[in-house]
């Protein structure tokens, strides 16, 4: 993942992002600027798992998610500032978080 490639970074229009959403299962689109979802884990470690994987995978690239930790209950919002609203990045770390919780939940 390259951020600093092309247009990467670069506001979508609410058409490709709504686009974009149908093939990610269970990300909403909320006030035209967050993507959100809810991942719920079986036990409270797995989910401070996923949020630490996350974390160093955020810091990588420094794009950071706000988090939130409810139990067995992960929040993720995802925007990006810079651009202010959402980009190809925040879709594609959508992506990647959906694999990191496939990994941690088996």
């Amino acid at each position: 993942m390259n951020i600093m490639e092309g247009n990467y970074m670069e506001k979508l229009t609410m058409d490709k992002v709504e686009e974009r959403l149908e093939h990610l299962s269970g990300w909403k689109l909320e006030d035209n600027r967050w993507l959100t979802k809810r991942y719920r884990f079986t036990e409270f470690l797995d989910g401070i798992q996923f949020v630490s994987r996350i974390a160093e995978l955020s810091e990588d690239i420094q794009h950071h998610p706000f988090m939130n930790i409810e139990y067995k209950v992960v929040t993720i919002k995802l925007t990006s500032w810079r651009a202010k609203g959402i980009t190809d990045l925040d879709l594609d770390l959508a992506e990647k978080y959906d694999s990191i919780f496939l990994q941690v939940a088996e």
